[in-house]
């Protein structure tokens, strides 16, 4: 009697997409990068400040002639707004990319997520503006939106105006819920008032990584010896607090896992009917990596972790707990204000590249 041969796949993250529900994104917008992904089955890609001058840095040679035409096509134009012509340019290239993913999923999957502008986090009217800029971009743009108290105002307004969201600058149960609730609010009057809402897939992400970065830096500053390895699941003990929560609530906003420092923000949400955006370098030392791909998302955290970083962290107990921060207090909780400052940091930076082809600097020959 013949017997089937087991079936193979390309890599673990292939696997992982083709056997259970668990999507991945490219956490890049780099044309390298995301070709690489979409061949391993990514259905997404993500874009932000930082991402961008990453690009730039990689592939300048692809866009340096481009940078000199929107500088000359555009002659009153300053360094801010070439920097985000480019900076929409890089991510419709990339919409480009996932166009046919898009096309073969019925607009359910295949969108590139472009982010608003760091600086407008306590100005919801001025991220509605842009979030509708963005979306029109190309059939397949996402917009991220931050989680402080303006964006969760603007999300449900983007989100009523038929924008597909991706909340960003979210590391917590407290805001992802409230992401949600809006989400839920801007689609019920989009629906009430006969849009269509059959193809918007908004996401809720939590930088799981950057939570675990700023549970490491409290216990250093406050001299709080925790058991080596414990900070590396604080991240994971929030998204795994959330998902039940969704479901039973039924909310039609997805998770989504980002800002990735080893292997669990991985192996340990395989499963899950979520979405994990990795960076290039991970998805290859995990496509090279022998780590069994399996569903962990229903295995709890041990208990004696959760217990410890409660008792010793109270950060994370208000990240931990459906109802720790209030929308108000969302601006001021330390992974926010960290990430906030890089953004806008890389955003400076992004438009100093960009100034040094508008003004090269006459000091360097």
């Amino acid at each position: 009697m013949a017997t089937s041969s087991p079936v193979r796949f390309k890599s673990p993250l292939h696997e992982m997409v083709s056997t259970t529900a668990t999507d991945f994104w490219n956490d890049s917008c780099s044309i390298e990068e995301l070709t690489y992904a979409i061949e391993h089955g990514a259905v997404g890609a993500t874009s932000n400040p930082t991402i961008v001058g990453e690009v730039l840095a990689k592939e300048l040679d692809r866009w340096r002639e481009r940078i000199f035409e929107l500088i000359a096509g555009n002659p009153t134009w300053g360094e801010d707004e070439v920097t985000w012509a480019l900076f929409e340019e890089i991510a419709v290239r990339g919409a480009e990319l996932l166009l046919p993913v898009f096309e073969r999923e019925g607009g359910l999957k295949g969108r590139l997520s472009i982010q608003t502008d760091p600086r407008l986090y306590r100005n919801p009217t001025g991220l509605v503006e842009q979030a509708r800029r963005f979306a029109a971009l190309a059939p397949n743009m996402q917009v991220k939106i931050p989680a402080t108290r303006a964006g969760i105002e603007a999300i449900e307004e983007a989100t009523a105006a038929g924008v597909n969201v991706n909340a960003t600058v979210s590391f917590t149960v407290p805001q992802v819920i409230a992401v949600a609730e809006a989400v839920e609010r801007g689609l019920r009057r989009r629906e009430e008032a006969g849009a269509d809402t059959a193809t918007m897939r908004p996401v809720a992400t939590m930088m799981v990584g950057r939570l675990d970065d700023w549970v490491e830096v409290l216990a250093e500053r406050q001299g709080v010896l925790l058991t080596p390895g414990t900070a590396n699941w604080a991240g994971i003990a929030c998204f795994k607090r959330a998902y039940p929560i969704f479901r039973e609530r039924g909310y039609r906003t997805r998770l989504l896992a980002a800002a990735y420092r080893h292997h669990l923000h991985w192996s340990q949400l395989i499963g899950g009917d979520v979405v994990l955006t990795i960076p290039a370098k991970w998805q290859r030392l995990f496509n090279a990596s022998d780590i069994e791909v399996r569903p962990r998302m229903d295995e709890p955290v041990p208990a004696e972790i959760v217990e410890e970083l409660r008792r010793l962290v109270p950060d994370f107990r208000r990240a931990y707990e459906a109802n720790g921060l209030t929308v108000d207090e969302f601006d001021t909780f330390g992974a926010t204000v960290r990430t906030l400052r890089t953004f806008v940091a890389s955003y400076h930076d992004l438009a100093a590249t960009v100034r040094d082809f508008m003004l090269p600097n006459p000091e360097v020959a």
